[in-house]
């Protein structure tokens, strides 16, 4: 499979309206996680993380006029935001690119319509997205990282064009923050073992190796490889926790990417619920010998909160930023973990 190279990328958080301003927050250990209205099932303040209301665009007019909840009304200025940065570098009349989204895997009383919101998001955003071949799945934190590791073999096919990968979510939703506080999940002053709700929204552009030396396009980092997997024991299972997705990920992604050196840096998809915090030493312990004894581990969930399905672009964009700025060393490995049992991972390196 070959090489892709991102050439852009566009973040907006409870720490930044932007890439680099989330990228200077979460480095600088910077967290913007605030009480909200919303109270818990102890009449306590819910504790999330929320993207200013002045810092997005508008809902588009249509769309205003249509039946939208106000979470997709959320998650569709978060990601005209993020889309606008992404695509920055793209000349008028450029030909349309696809678009890879993930999309929550928790829902309200009416699940979000992949299809639909690919194109509402279209027309929020006026992106030159080609919603022929665009494809929204609805799997939550690993999304992304699933869907980049298909850009990788979409470009193999198609080495002259682009592939759009990003993700979107708002957990700061009232029927799905009630839902996960019943089942012990969110934290509270009595609950240690839980997570600070979060939304937000990130999208990358890659292009073949060739296509970036055609173009010549600025070269951030170069994605040598992708892998993804299943934990049978997630989470909502039945089954007891073994350990073997992630670290099945790890072994397939390693095994294949042959990379430069041991990996220097991860970015981690924890949350702060330790059952995360176990997965990935299981995972590291299985695949001991690819990682340098200093590794740094950076999980900026610590910042901004979790951002569902947001999260693993996120987690690959600020990886990105960290490489092409020279504050962060390759190869670093980038992994998301979904509530449902999908993982993914990849691995960046320098892209000179």
């Amino acid at each position: 499979m070959t090489d892709a190279i991102v050439i852009a990328a566009g973040v907006i958080s409870p720490v930044g309206l932007s890439l680099p301003e989330t990228a200077a927050s979460a480095r600088a250990r910077v967290a913007r996680l605030r009480e909200i209205d919303w109270l818990d099932r102890r009449f306590n303040p819910f504790i999330a993380g929320v993207v200013p209301d002045d810092g997005l665009p508008p809902l588009a007019p249509g769309l205003a006029a249509e039946s939208l909840t106000n979470r997709e009304a959320r998650m569709l200025r978060l990601g005209h935001a993020a889309l606008a940065e992404a695509l920055a570098i793209m000349p008028v009349g450029a030909p349309r690119v696809p678009l890879l989204l993930g999309l929550p895997e928790h829902h309200t009383q009416t699940p979000i319509d992949a299809a639909r919101f690919l194109e509402r998001l279209a027309r929020q955003s006026e992106a030159p997205i080609d919603l022929e071949r665009s494809v929204a799945a609805p799997r939550g934190r690993a999304a992304g990282v699933m869907a980049l590791k298909q850009a990788l073999a979409r470009l193999e096919r198609e080495p002259a064009g682009y592939v759009l990968v990003g993700g979107v979510d708002s957990l700061v939703d009232l029927y799905v923050l009630g839902t996960l506080d019943a089942q012990g999940r969110i934290r509270t002053e009595a609950n240690s073992d839980g997570f600070s709700a979060s939304e937000g929204a990130a999208f990358l552009l890659l292009a073949s190796p060739a296509q970036a030396r055609a173009t010549r396009a600025r070269a951030l980092a170069r994605i040598s490889a992708a892998a993804i997997g299943r934990e049978a024991g997630h989470l909502y299972a039945e089954e007891p926790y073994r350990g073997d997705g992630l670290a099945g990920v790890f072994a397939e992604l390693l095994g294949a990417a042959a990379p430069s050196g041991p990996i220097g840096c991860v970015y981690a998809s924890f949350n702060g619920e330790r059952y995360w915090a176990r997965e990935f030493s299981t995972a590291r312990v299985r695949n001991s010998s690819w990682f340098a004894d200093d590794l740094q581990m950076e999980h900026p969930a610590e910042c901004f909160g979790d951002l569902g399905a947001a999260m693993g672009p996120a987690l690959v964009a600020l990886a990105v930023h960290g490489l092409a700025g020279g504050y962060r060393r390759a190869p670093c490995l980038a992994y998301a973990s979904s509530d449902f049992g999908e993982r993914a991972a990849l691995l960046l390196e320098q892209a000179g």
